[in-house]
């Protein structure tokens, strides 16, 4: 009989490909439209003190507004991050949630404007979670 050491190897291999494959196609309802939906979150701590409502709204308007002008939701929240270092840091945040086609034009935008945000308020990372959904009016 073969030790669960011989075989390890075999049934992780066997596992790779399964924890690789594509998500299954959406199917939404007859009135409903396949679309992507991101959701950034944008911690506010960054050096010499936090990032203020006015600076986020200027943030919105010039950078999100102009790649989104069909619309987007925002909205303040309370997170919790571990830093690179270690440290746990707990900080007021901004949700932004984009609902769109997933065009490439639309991918291009997503990553300027977390870009821009990490560039211009110092920040080590913003949390980008993208996941597909069905849309209706």
């Amino acid at each position: 009989m073969p030790s669960l050491k011989s075989i390890l190897p075999i049934l992780l291999m066997l596992m790779v490909p399964a924890g690789c494959t594509s998500l299954q196609p959406l199917s939404c309802l007859p009135n409903e439209r396949p679309t992507v939906t991101d959701s950034l979150y944008f911690g506010t701590a960054k050096p010499g003190g936090v990032v203020s409502q006015e600076e986020w709204a200027a943030f919105v308007n010039d950078t999100v507004m102009p790649a989104f002008p069909e619309g987007f939701t925002s909205w303040s929240a309370t997170g919790q991050w571990q830093m690179a270092s270690g440290r746990i840091e707990q900080e007021p945040s901004y949700v932004l949630q984009l609902t769109h086609e997933g065009s490439r034009a639309k991918e291009t935008a997503v990553q300027h404007i977390v870009a821009k945000y990490k560039n211009d308020f110092q920040q080590e990372a913003v949390m980008r979670i993208r996941s597909q959904a069905c849309r209706s009016f």
